[in-house]
């Protein structure tokens, strides 16, 4: 635990399974940051789900003393959604790598970005594919030859944050897998914010990544908190196309400077699921999952025929 923090609340979110991930991997930073945010906004477990898809980030909910799936690669935010939309009391957490997340599952973090269900993405990004040997990621820039390639990379990288704001995330931030305080600051603030949130999390693969290494990213990450003038938050919609355009064009500073914070926060946007209950409206009251579909006896209650004979369709 990094000096100065500590947990608030009356819950332990970290379970004792034994963690097998390789010594000195970004991930334990990320679960203890995940741990610490919503220990300290002292989160009931049973409010809380975290879904992940395949890789090494893909364990993540085997350590956690919450409901976790572990599904199918690149399928966690689809699966999140769903979760989400049957239950919008649910705080939502999507972990997965960049290589699930932007490789296989690009069509789904792009959908989401539009939705805007309220589900949070934590996006574990170490540009390679871990899990099987070191492979390039999607975020492994063009030329660029870690110990596992034969070749230089002959790929054009991916920069999450752009294509997030590109999507229409209302909330899209980077952080640092070492800086833990920072990164439980950010999951609770995008917990707290009522649209999708992504974080992308940079951290070291030691086994396979050995260029982009924890000293690497020490010698240039940067907080763009540090600065006082900056303020990526959205409350009227007159402010966006400002916010917007500073925090996209910050978010194309890679190299000798990185920054690392929150880049863009619209509270203007509604949720997917608000959007819903406009439509259906005891939807909130009365989400899918809290409703009845059986009686004592376990023999369903829901009868199609009768529901269709209710709508005049012509």
């Amino acid at each position: 635990m990094q000096k100065g923090v500590e947990n608030k609340g009356k819950y332990n979110f970290r379970n004792n399974i034994t963690i097998d991930w390789c010594p000195g991997c970004g991930d334990f930073g990320i679960v203890s940051a995940v741990t610490q945010a919503l220990s300290n906004m002292n989160m009931d477990p049973d409010d809380v789900v975290a879904v992940s898809g395949i890789g090494c980030s893909g364990k993540t909910p085997h350590y956690l003393n919450i409901a976790g799936v572990h599904t199918l690669h690149g399928r966690a935010i689809p699966y999140a959604v769903g979760v989400k939309l049957s239950n919008p009391n649910l705080n939502v957490l999507v972990m997965g790598g960049d290589g699930d997340l932007l490789s296989i599952g690009a069509g789904h973090f792009v959908g989401e970005g539009r939705r805007n269900s309220g589900v949070k993405v934590i996006l574990y990004n170490n540009s390679v594919y871990g899990l099987t040997k070191g492979q390039a990621a999607p975020t492994l820039p063009l030329g660029e030859k870690v110990k596992s390639l034969a070749r230089p990379n002959i790929m054009g990288k991916i920069n999450p944050i752009t294509l997030a704001m590109a999507s229409g995330y209302s909330f899209v931030a980077r952080a640092f897998s070492s800086e833990i305080k920072q990164l439980s600051s950010i999951i609770e603030r995008a917990i707290k914010h009522e649209g999708s949130a992504v974080i992308e999390v940079l951290q070291p693969c030691p086994t396979y990544n050995d260029v982009n290494t924890l000293d690497w990213y020490r010698q240039r990450v940067y907080k763009l908190e540090d600065d006082k003038s900056w303020d990526p938050v959205v409350n009227k919609k007159e402010e966006d196309e400002e916010k917007f355009d500073t925090g996209y064009r910050k978010s194309l500073e890679w190299g000798d400077h990185i920054p690392i914070g929150i880049f863009y926060e619209n509270n203007t946007i509604p949720s997917y699921t608000n959007r819903l209950a406009g439509i259906v409206p005891d939807y909130l009251k009365y989400p899918p999952a809290l409703q009845d579909v059986s009686d004592k006896d376990g023999y369903t209650i829901v009868d199609p025929i009768k529901t269709f004979e209710e709508k005049d369709i012509e």
